[in-house]
């Protein structure tokens, strides 16, 4: 029997780890920036534009809407950090636009950049640490029947239960997948849709959501980053279903714009009079007219929340953004988390304060959500809830075990290595590649080539000889099936490596190479947390470690590998030196597959 003021109080330590760990760590910084224009947005916030010199070796996604920064000054050698955190709202080309908390925060800014010239450095967000931490207090303490159900099922002090319904009926879905619906429809406390690449858990999860919506008035739905919320969103937009996204509107998609809570807060018929209020008292209303203002500004914020709360169907948000203010007191019947196996099980306890029972869809056979802290991975942040879940109650979940990707060359080996070989290609997939003369998979094997290296300022790995044999092996594929064959059906084209300092230096080659410009729109150079969720008709992965001692890092982590293999549909082509990775038996085990079902291509060493 678990004891639950142990078990949240151990969780609240982890995230505390983790805090820690985030503030010890580097924050990547632009120097100088100059100050611009200032506005504000339709919630009444002010925003101020910032200008820097783009440095080209910028890490990946440093700066992007959502993340806080925070402003600064040199004072001496010392680095002197202004009190108010700003969130990013917009990123283009060395402008950036934050949001600030206050005018007072305006005014201090514009005081010191009269005297001093400001930094912009990426701040930790403290506000996910806090929501996470709230939110294991109160679910270690709250008392609600209905919510203690779940929280017993969900830390294993009480097994799980569900109700009998009439068989449904989904004759355009397949067997597994109408299974884990019928699952997820009747369960009380919680169900699983475990969803391998390819095998449709999205359309799963979708039409769980419309079943469940058959019985529910509302349901809330989040996952842990903003993209995951926004895709589940808009097929559930385009199947007709209203609803509201809560969260930064620029951090969503432009899809999703017009159900953000934003725009349709703005869009609301007494939003005209609020504005006019705000105004008003923005330029200095006093006294009496202050407090009269005040009192109707407050009526038409309620007003205009019920009113968009009360038409959606579907609400949507981050797991941090459940917590937001505006979803207080809110409660919801059901409650489903697209990407489980990617969040934070402290953020997972946030929004499952606000149901009664939860529905999870995820892979827990690919990457896992980041944890900086080491301490605090070993402790168990790194273990999901859906992890935990699957271990206690295997009765709850429900594998998706055809997939419409891959042709079965691809798809054999990770079945029979993360899915007890449970998969099978769907008809149409199965025997589909991109010439009938090629193979579906192909190693390059460079264990003749120079050693892996460190480069860029965050001496991130790279390999400049197997960087260059990946475009060289790139231009030869597209010469064999020909480059306006490429435009015609346009064949697409992803390179995957772990190490962002590979990453870079394929994108840098790539632009050197004439050959290339015409075809750009149809080849993504990325690493594998990057193309999580994406998927292309050929996948080249260059692996980049190639060493003596057989040190492959994290690519210890078979989950990653998963990942980058799963992202092909027709083709796949492993760049790798096959000495140094096959010493851990899941490399073997895979070259071995290759070898049976493709090409294994020795390189010569290059003449000189």
């Amino acid at each position: 029997m678990t004891n639950i003021g142990s078990y949240f109080a151990h969780l609240r330590e982890l995230v505390a780890q983790e805090l820690e760990e985030e503030k010890r760590g580097e924050r990547p910084c632009r120097y100088p920036v100059r100050l611009g224009n200032t506005a504000y947005n339709p919630l009444g916030q002010l925003t101020l534009d910032l200008h820097y010199e783009v440095d080209e070796d910028e890490v990946e996604q440093d700066f992007e809407p959502g993340k806080p920064v925070a402003l600064y000054y040199m004072a001496g050698d010392t680095l002197k950090e202004l009190p108010h955190l700003c969130y990013v709202e917009h990123v283009v080309d060395g402008n950036i636009t934050v949001s600030l908390p206050s005018k007072a925060a305006e005014q201090s800014i514009r005081d010191i950049a009269q005297r001093q010239l400001l930094g912009l450095q990426l701040g930790v967000d403290n506000t996910s640490y806090r929501v996470m931490t709230e939110a294991l207090h109160e679910a270690a303490r709250k008392e609600d029947e209905r919510f203690v159900r779940v929280r017993d099922v969900l830390v294993g002090n009480r097994p799980p239960s569900s109700r009998t319904l009439p068989q449904l009926s989904f004759p355009w879905l397949n067997r597994s997948q109408q299974e884990a619906i019928q699952h997820a429809v009747e369960s009380q406390e919680v169900s699983i849709i475990h969803g391998p690449p390819g095998t449709g858990k999205t359309t799963t999860l979708v039409e769980s959501i419309i079943e469940t919506l058959q019985r529910e008035t509302q349901v809330l739905v989040c996952a842990p980053s903003n993209a995951a919320v926004d895709w589940i969103s808009e097929q559930l937009m385009r199947r007709g279903i209203h609803v509201l996204r809560v969260g930064n509107p620029l951090r969503m998609s432009d899809e999703m714009l017009d159900c953000s809570y934003e725009r349709r807060y703005s869009a609301h018929p007494d939003y005209h009079e609020l504005w006019n209020i705000r105004k008003t008292l923005r330029d200095g209303a006093k006294g009496e007219q202050a407090h009269r203002l005040r009192n109707r500004e407050t009526e038409l914020e309620i007003k205009i929340n019920a009113d968009l709360f009360e038409q959606a169907r579907v609400v949507s948000c981050t797991l941090i953004g459940s917590a937001y203010r505006i979803m207080e007191r809110r409660r919801f019947s059901t409650l489903f988390i697209d990407e489980a196996a990617q969040a934070l099980e402290p953020a997972c306890w946030a929004a499952i304060l606000r149901a009664d029972r939860v529905v999870m869809g995820g892979d827990h056979q690919q990457l896992p959500p980041t944890v900086k802290s080491l301490a605090a991975a070993k402790g168990g942040l790194a273990d999901t809830l859906m992890q935990k879940v699957v271990k206690l109650w295997p009765q709850c979940v429900n594998l998706l075990t055809v997939q419409y990707r891959m042709n079965e060359d691809i798809m054999a080996f990770p079945s029979r290595w993360f899915y007890h070989g449970q998969l099978q290609a769907a008809t149409d997939v199965a025997h589909r590649q991109v010439s009938p003369l090629d193979t579906p998979l192909t190693w390059l094997d460079t264990s003749a080539l120079t050693y892996e290296e460190r480069q860029g300022r965050n001496m991130s790995l790279s390999n400049s000889q197997e960087a260059r044999l990946v475009i060289h092996t790139l231009r030869d594929y597209i010469e064999m099936i020909s480059p306006q064959r490429v435009e015609s059906e346009r064949t697409d084209f992803g390179i995957i490596t772990p190490y962002r300092g590979q990453a870079r230096l394929i994108r840098r080659l790539l632009k050197m190479q004439h050959y290339f410009r015409k075809l750009k729109r149809h080849i993504t150079v990325g690493t594998v947390d990057g193309f999580q969720g994406q998927e292309r008709d050929v996948i080249v992965i260059s692996l980049v470690r190639d060493n003596a001692d057989g040190n492959i890092g994290f690519l210890r982590d078979l989950r990653r590998m998963n990942v980058a293999i799963t992202r092909a549909r027709m083709k796949l082509i492993i760049v790798g030196n096959a000495e140094t990775l096959s010493r851990h038996r899941f490399y073997r085990a895979l070259a071995e597959h290759i070898k049976k079902h493709g090409e294994f291509i020795t390189v010569p060493i290059p003449e000189n």
